[in-house]
């Protein structure tokens, strides 16, 4: 999933973002956790996505102070992919959707969880996956056609088998 961001990106807001796997934010954009100014806290994932993106110190400050940043600073520290101008946003995230659709979906399905389990497991069970995933890409119909079509000049067909 990519996130398109345009304007405040708050609490809840944010912490659907932080849900997504690609965050591209327009040069307008305003990010933060603000819900300790209300008395609470994140409750929707703020608390564990946003130190996994931003590492625990400046998920600390920003969750602690309340503080809202921008659009440069979001990216400076990770919390965006990328900022592009307003008027660019909509063709920027579209640019990425078609780049990924035009990829093999079972491949991009065996990155996502290995990347995700990078997050989450020790090192040796992260490799153990990885090369167990790659395997399954070998032997696919996916990678049978992206060898034709490279050595065909032609762009793949991938049908996600």
């Amino acid at each position: 999933m990519i996130a398109a961001i345009n304007g405040l990106c708050l609490g809840g807001g944010l912490e659907l973002a932080m849900a997504c796997d690609i965050r591209i934010a327009a040069e307008n954009a305003k990010f933060g956790q603000p819900e300790v100014n209300l008395g609470i806290m994140p409750g929707a994932g703020g608390t564990q996505r946003l130190p996994r993106l931003v590492g625990p110190g400046m998920a600390k400050l920003l969750c602690f102070t309340g503080d809202i940043i921008d659009a440069k600073e979001a990216e400076r520290i990770g919390l965006v992919e990328r900022v592009v101008p307003l008027e660019k946003l909509e063709e920027e995230t579209m640019k990425i959707a078609k780049t990924l659709a035009s990829k093999s979906p079972l491949t991009l399905r065996l990155i996502k969880r290995a990347i995700n389990m990078a997050m989450n497991t020790p090192l040796d069970a992260g490799l153990r996956f990885e090369s167990h995933a790659l395997g399954i890409c070998f032997a696919s119909e996916d990678k049978a056609e992206g060898m034709r079509a490279f050595l065909e000049k032609r762009k793949p067909e991938f049908r996600g088998r």
